[in-house]
């Protein structure tokens, strides 16, 4: 099992959201972040003033899922955030030991379905 960590701009949500149900992967879990990389913030220009704002608001995606779908899962992700613009953001994969549903307690690959 793997751990899809995604973090994407906000307006990405729906096609991102789309474009995994295409690929089967239907569960998520969605974090509303504030962050900075490459991009270092923002300048906004408000009632005539410039200000600099360091964090930039982001979602972060939570995604398990079993090893055959993560491939499939990781491209459409990519596919369906990217704008071309700096601040698409970025996707992690870290391995995932064990899975629980705390309702029937199925474990695993059985828990994630």
């Amino acid at each position: 099992m793997k751990l899809i960590m995604a973090i994407i701009q906000p307006e990405r949500l729906a096609p991102v959201r789309a474009a995994l149900a295409e690929v089967e992967v239907t569960a998520m879990t969605v974090s509303e972040v504030r962050g900075f990389g490459q991009q270092g913030g923002i300048t906004t220009t408000y009632r005539g003033a410039d200000y600099h704002v360091d964090y930039i608001d982001k979602l972060k995606l939570d995604i398990v899922v079993s090893e055959p779908f993560y491939e499939a899962a990781i491209e459409a992700i990519k596919s369906a955030a990217h704008t071309g613009n700096i601040g698409d953001g970025k996707i992690f994969v870290l391995g995932v030991e064990k899975a629980y549903r705390i309702r029937t307690g199925e474990e695993d690959e059985l828990a994630l379905k």
